[in-house]
């Protein structure tokens, strides 16, 4: 069995220690940085929920666009896949927060 001396090169460990130097933080080692403490898990959800909305009246917007002839099929066909990959995605969500929420309900009180 090799040892780990012989699987690491010199050069690599001083590499990454040089390249770990280099990193700088404001923040005391152990605390999240600033933009991470004032992210909450409803700003998160409800930016995915814009987010999720904005990708299907895009969608939509360019589905008419091809049907009145201003579109290209390739574009209509990429923001399709778009909007089925978003919705897949929601419907993933949706299914995740009802078996939490089903969960719950079964836990004794």
């Amino acid at each position: 069995m090799a040892e780990i001396t012989s699987l690491i090169s010199n050069a690599a460990v001083d590499g990454a220690y040089r390249s770990s130097r280099e990193i700088k933080s404001t923040a005391p080692f152990g605390q999240p940085m600033e933009e991470e403490r004032k992210v909450s898990f409803s700003d998160m959800v409800g930016q995915a929920g814009a987010d999720m909305i904005h990708n299907i009246r895009t969608a939509e917007a360019k589905a008419q666009e091809g049907l009145s002839g201003r579109a290209d099929t390739q574009q209509v066909v990429e923001a399709t896949l778009q909007l089925d990959s978003t919705v897949k995605v929601a419907v993933a969500v949706r299914d995740k927060l009802v078996e939490a929420y089903q969960e719950i309900m079964r836990m004794p009180v």
